[in-house]
């Protein structure tokens, strides 16, 4: 195949483009902010489930020391009822030696519920301060969590200004390509899944970066310079400069 020369040469700017672009496109799959995103969402995560597990156990220690506290209030209701009936001298001796013996019962019963409701309101407290920790961890990982999306957003932004801006400049480069020369051209792009064409400098092809030699070089320099020569090993169509080396 023939190409004009000068023709060949506009290739380049073409292949700076899908350059560009793959390089995009690699920094979008490889994107490190989507790892700081996922790791950030994780700790949210384990701290949101933190609250929740907190939030469950100062409920609970809540609601027993409400029980506790009217099982206390009963007993003291008792005691201030048989206090009164003892005061108020209308009760037999017998009754009187019984409510003697229940007012100490209800006095052990009492200090009983007291301790096992001191108990509970130093877990309470320990429990809410844990609470409290737990929540300033995830206000913290929340805030985390969208400075990482923000910054993912960002560079998402400037992947995809960025790729507009190369995918224009490629539409203006391959319009000055003649048509046969730009489908050979795509054909190989797709095949290499890179570039369908690389400089070929200091005779190495800067394609696969491998120099040539022997028979493949003398072809390639002896070559008509508006003849579409390609590199034997990675088949992109080899662009002759200044800078060939033949």
């Amino acid at each position: 195949m023939k190409a004009d020369h000068f023709d060949q040469q506009k290739l380049l700017d073409l292949a700076a483009e899908d350059v560009a672009l793959g390089q995009l496109a690699h920094r979008r799959r490889t994107l490190r902010e989507n790892a700081a995103v996922d790791s950030a969402a994780e700790s949210e995560r384990e701290l949101a489930a933190a609250v929740v597990r907190a939030e469950t156990e100062v409920r609970d220690l809540q609601r027993e020391v409400k029980r506790l506290e009217g099982d206390v209030e009963t007993v003291r209701a008792r005691v201030t009822r048989d206090q009164g009936l003892l005061d108020s001298g209308s009760v037999s001796a017998k009754q009187m030696t019984d409510l003697q013996h229940e007012m100490q019962s209800l006095a052990r019963r009492k200090s009983d519920l007291e301790d096992q409701e001191l108990e509970l309101m130093e877990q309470l407290e320990t429990a809410e301060a844990t609470l409290a920790e737990a929540q300033q961890g995830h206000e913290t990982a929340q805030a985390d969590l969208a400075r990482a999306e923000q910054l993912r957003d960002d560079a998402l932004a400037d992947i995809a200004d960025g790729t507009a801006r190369h995918e224009a400049a490629r539409t203006e480069a391959a319009a000055r390509i003649p048509a046969d020369l730009l489908a050979l051209y795509e054909r190989i792009r797709t095949q290499t899944g890179g570039t369908g064409a690389a400089v070929l400098r200091s005779r190495q092809c800067q394609g696969c970066r491998l120099e040539l030699f022997g028979r493949e070089l003398a072809a390639v320099r002896n070559a008509d310079p508006h003849e579409v020569v390609r590199c034997d090993n990675c088949g992109r169509i080899l662009v002759r400069t200044a800078e060939s080396g033949l």
